[in-house]
C-alpha cells in the first residue's frame, strides 16, 4: 500500500508540476503580448469609427509590431479615442507627425492601428501625443475598390452590349461596315488606291534617292562647287559679267526707250515725218516733182548734144574720157 500511495503522490505531483510549467508560460507568453514586460509610452489618437477595433489588438509600424491598443473610450458620437501603448525601445523609430490609419492583420485577420509616415527630422514621439488619424486601409479600402470596380465593370458591360447590338442591327459606322457590301466594297476599293498611291511614293523615293546619291557623288556639279574652289569662283565671275551684260542690256532698253520717244515727238524732222501726215504728203510731191524734173534735164542734155552749138564740146570731151580709160 505503500508503495501505490507513493506512487500515486508521484504521479499527481509531476502532473501539477506540469501544469504550474503551463501556466507560467501561458503567463509569460501574454505578458509579452500585452507589453507587460517592457517599458512603454502611452499615446492617444482619434477615430469617427473604430470598426470593430479591440483592446489588446497590435499596432504596427513599418510591419513591425510596435505596441497594443490599451483603450477604447467614447469622446463624442463620432469621436472615439484609442489609446495606444508603444514600445520604448521602438518610440525612437516613430516621429510626432505619423498618422494612425485602421487596417486588418491579414485578410480576414483582427483589426490593427498602422501608424503611416513620419518625417525624419520631426522629432520622436514622447508620453501624452496625440497622433493625427488617417483613412482607413487594408481589407476595407480593397472591398470599397472592388466594389467601384464592380459598379465600373457593370457599366461597361451593359454599354458593351448596347454597342454589340447596335452593331448587329448595322447601326453606326462599324455596324454599317458589317452589314452594307457596298461600304464594304468601297472601302477595299479606298484600301486598294492607297496601297497604289504608297507604291507610287516608294518609288518615287526611290528615284529621289538615286538623284540624291548622283548628286552628292565626286562626279556631279553639286559636289564640285562644294568642294572645288575653281568652278565656283568661274560661277562667281560668270555671274558677275552676266549682271555686267545685264546692266548694259537695262541701258540699251532705256536708250530704245528715249529714241522711241524722241521719234513719237512732233517737235523734230524725224517725229515730224513718221507722225505728220500732211508733211509726209508734202515730201512725197516733192520727191515727185524732183524726179519729174531730173527727168526733163536728161531731155533737155540729150538735145544739147544733139545741137551742132555744142556737138563740138562733147565730142571733144569723149576722146578725153576715152584716153583716159586707155590710159
Amino acid at each position: 500500500m505503500n508503495s501505490a500511495e507513493n506512487k500515486r503522490s508521484i504521479i499527481v505531483g509531476l502532473f501539477v508540476f506540469i501544469g504550474l510549467i503551463i501556466l507560467v508560460a501561458g503567463i509569460l507568453v501574454m505578458g509579452t503580448q500585452q507589453n507587460k514586460f517592457s517599458k512603454n509610452i502611452k499615446v492617444s489618437t482619434y477615430f469617427k469609427d473604430v470598426k470593430g477595433l479591440k483592446v489588446g489588438n497590435n499596432v504596427w509600424f513599418s510591419g513591425v509590431k510596435v505596441g497594443i491598443i490599451k483603450d477604447i473610450a467614447f469622446e463624442g458620437v463620432e469621436n472615439v479615442k484609442v489609446t495606444l501603448l508603444i514600445e520604448e525601445k521602438s518610440s525612437q523609430f516613430i516621429r510626432k507627425d505619423v498618422v494612425a490609419t485602421l487596417g486588418s492583420d491579414g485578410l480576414i485577420g483582427n483589426s490593427i492601428i498602422s501608424l503611416v509616415g513620419g518625417n525624419p527630422a520631426t522629432p520622436q514621439i514622447e508620453e501624452g501625443d496625440v497622433l493625427k488619424s488617417g483613412p482607413s486601409g487594408g481589407m476595407e479600402q480593397m472591398m470599397a475598390l472592388l466594389q467601384d470596380n464592380g459598379a465600373n465593370l457593370s457599366v461597361i458591360t451593359e454599354n458593351f452590349a448596347k454597342l454589340s447590338q447596335q452593331m448587329v442591327d448595322g447601326k453606326g459606322t462599324v455596324g454599317a461596315l458589317m452589314s452594307d457590301d457596298e461600304i464594304a466594297n468601297n472601302l477595299k476599293a479606298s484600301v486598294a488606291s492607297m496601297n497604289k498611291v504608297m507604291a507610287e511614293a516608294n518609288v518615287a523615293i526611290s528615284n529621289l534617292t538615286a538623284l540624291t546619291q548622283k548628286l552628292n557623288s565626286e562626279h556631279g556639279l553639286i559636289h564640285d562647287l562644294a568642294t572645288d574652289t575653281k568652278v565656283f569662283a568661274s560661277l562667281r565671275d560668270a555671274a558677275a559679267q552676266l549682271q555686267g551684260v545685264t546692266q548694259t542690256a537695262n541701258a540699251l532698253v532705256e536708250n530704245l526707250n528715249e529714241t522711241t520717244a524722241r521719234l513719237n515727238d512732233k517737235n523734230n524732222a524725224i517725229g515730224v515725218l513718221t507722225n505728220d501726215p500732211e508733211a509726209a504728203n508734202e515730201i512725197k510731191q516733192i520727191l515727185k516733182n524732183l524726179n519729174t524734173s531730173t527727168q526733163k534735164l536728161d531731155e533737155n542734155m540729150e538735145a544739147l548734144q544733139s545741137n551742132f552749138l555744142f556737138r563740138g564740146f562733147f565730142k571733144k570731151k569723149a576722146k578725153e574720157e576715152q584716153k583716159a580709160v586707155e590710159k
